[in-house]
């Protein structure tokens, strides 16, 4: 999940896999694929940063997990 900030300065978590698109018009609003929508204060390229890095840490191998080929 990704926390947005709405207009009322109240959070809200949105599943990233749910985006389907954003708007930009004098607000930002993101649009989830069920049809619902949310006005947020961040802008569509602080919301693809927000994706990329969420999706850049979900499937990153982590470094424990990777086998040691020097033993």
């Amino acid at each position: 999940m990704i926390k947005f900030t709405r207009l009322d300065k109240s959070d809200i978590l949105i599943n990233p896999d749910l985006i389907e698109h954003i708007e930009l018009n004098s607000d930002t609003v993101v649009t989830l694929t069920n049809g619902r929508s949310f006005v947020v204060k961040e802008s569509s390229d602080e919301i693809q940063g927000r994706v990329i890095e969420f999706r850049r840490k979900c499937f990153q191998p982590r470094l424990a997990d990777q086998p040691d080929f020097n033993n």
